[in-house]
């Protein structure tokens, strides 16, 4: 039975990604992805901005989070992914794939090994060959997928699935694809 849509959600706009420094992540994702700044919010060329009581609250920060800069870039045709350098004492090491909370963030390529290639010579790390997809709804002869860390710690899922998928034999709905 279908479920009746009751929101007015049309997806996801930007993943928000913390970086040690702004301009180095810039250049990497220029480098790896062909990424492209479409604005800057709050430049280094600012003193930081600290936040404090209840805007650490509603931004869900530490007490005394310094904001150094913050810019949305844009890697070809998706979601958009919101660059910020904070920093604060105490500030925790990324995420790895197992832990809790945004884990990583996945990018759709027409050839795998160039984008790999691309994503190491910009300064990412490559952890595997290009694997089949594990899931038997998402498998095909064509469809690999390969997870990468930046230099900074976040995770990078590679994936391309130029054939489709088998779950779309079950089911009328898709999930949205770069590029499309």
């Amino acid at each position: 039975m279908a479920k009746k849509k009751l929101n007015t959600i049309s997806g996801i706009d930007h993943i928000g990604i913390n970086v040690p420094d702004i301009d180095t992540a810039t250049l990497f994702l220029q480098d790896a992805f062909g990424a492209e700044v479409l604005y800057e919010s709050y430049s280094k060329e600012k003193q930081a901005l600290v936040v404090e009581d209840a805007d650490a609250t509603t931004l869900n920060m530490a007490q005394r989070s310094e904001l150094h800069s913050c810019r949305m870039i844009k890697i070809g045709n998706g979601i958009n992914i919101e660059l910020f350098e904070i920093h604060v004492n105490g500030q925790r090491e990324p995420l790895r794939s197992s832990d809790l909370g945004l884990q990583h963030f996945a990018v759709y390529t027409d050839d795998i090994s160039v984008s790999l290639q691309s994503f190491t010579s910009a300064g990412g790390k490559v952890l595997s060959e290009p694997k089949p997809l594990l899931f038997p709804l998402e498998t095909g002869e064509k469809n690999f997928f390969c997870y990468g860390i930046t230099p900074w710690g976040s995770t990078v899922e590679f994936i391309t699935y130029p054939e489709g998928m088998p779950y779309e034999n079950q089911t009328s709905l898709r999930r949205w694809k770069a590029g499309q």
